[in-house]
């Protein structure tokens, strides 16, 4: 009966104590998973904005340098008559300078890419034309156009609303929401481009909406992780901690109780807590005072 009344004391302390502990946990752990997603949206807002103004002074500087030196004039950097490329479809264009991109810019544009989290790194001009795209969207063309139209997005013109919005920004890191063609949706920043003090287009990088959704979901499962750690943990050091500093006291203290119940006063307790079970102790051994001085009294007048 004593181990049974023990067992079950140690079960509603443990239940009692990691209730209130489960609540405070689950609190925390919304609180800390809000706090780690803005963190972490911010550092890719951050990200995003500084990734596009480092490109757009590359690739103005990388332009400049080819003007300076001869490869081709102001007026040709900023050519628009765009040449259709034969049997593309959706169409693409070479200009008077693109060919040069390929091998000046390229290499730029794929060192953003070394960064994960970013999608894409690209040069456009003002009409959202892309003389040169990174290596990751420049795979050679296949022939099936839906799968070149993912694959293969150098010397298109992106002049849909949030294409246009980028070529023509001059807002450093600007930031849109971009819809693209592929079914993806993602952050899209662009910084201003300038040759010559004149506004030539922007630099655009990507961040994808589901990298941070997943970047996300592995915070939250990081989170929950530790804090299922934490619960866990605590619960077994309450238990052994029930079982190994109260059971013994409580037990001896029972025993005590019903050896009073039975009128068994040979015995003292001999329990030196200062905390409750002390107290309920010093009662119980009032009770034994006053049940010896009755059972005395009780014995004189027999």
């Amino acid at each position: 009966m004593i181990n049974y009344i023990k067992k079950r004391l140690a079960i509603k302390i443990a239940l009692f104590v990691n209730l209130i502990l489960f609540v405070v946990i689950c609190g925390a752990s919304v609180f800390l998973l809000w706090l780690q997603n803005a963190h972490l949206e911010e550092q890719l807002r951050n990200k995003g904005v500084s990734q596009s103004i480092v490109g757009a002074k590359a690739v103005g500087q990388i332009m400049e340098e080819a003007i300076d030196n001869g490869v081709f004039s102001v007026k040709d950097a900023f050519d628009t008559d765009y040449q259709p490329i034969p049997k593309f479809d959706p169409p693409k264009y070479h200009t008077k300078y693109d060919a040069y991109l390929d091998k000046a810019i390229l290499g730029v544009e794929d060192e953003f890419l070394l960064d994960e989290s970013l999608t894409y790194a690209v040069a456009v001009d003002l009409n959202g034309y892309i003389p040169t795209h990174d290596s990751r969207f420049q795979k050679a063309p296949t022939g099936d156009i839906e799968k070149d139209k993912s694959e293969n997005r150098t010397k298109r013109i992106f002049n849909d609303p949030v294409g246009l919005k980028a070529a023509k920004n001059e807002v450093k890191g600007f930031q849109q929401i971009y819809n693209r063609d592929t079914g993806e949706i993602l952050w899209d920043f662009s910084a201003p481009i300038y040759v010559k003090g004149k506004h030539w287009g922007g630099f655009r990088v990507g961040i994808s909406l589901a990298s941070i959704k997943k970047a996300k979901l592995n915070l939250a499962f990081g989170l929950i992780l530790t804090m299922a750690i934490i619960f866990a943990v605590s619960i077994i050091s309450i238990l052994i901690y029930v079982n190994w500093s109260l059971a013994p006291p409580l037990n001896e203290l029972i025993k005590y109780a019903g050896g009073l119940a039975k009128w068994d006063i040979g015995h003292k307790i001999a329990l030196n807590r200062t905390d409750e079970l002390g107290q309920l102790s010093e009662v119980l051994e009032r009770l034994h005072y006053s049940i010896q001085i009755t059972k005395e009294n009780l014995t004189k007048r027999t």
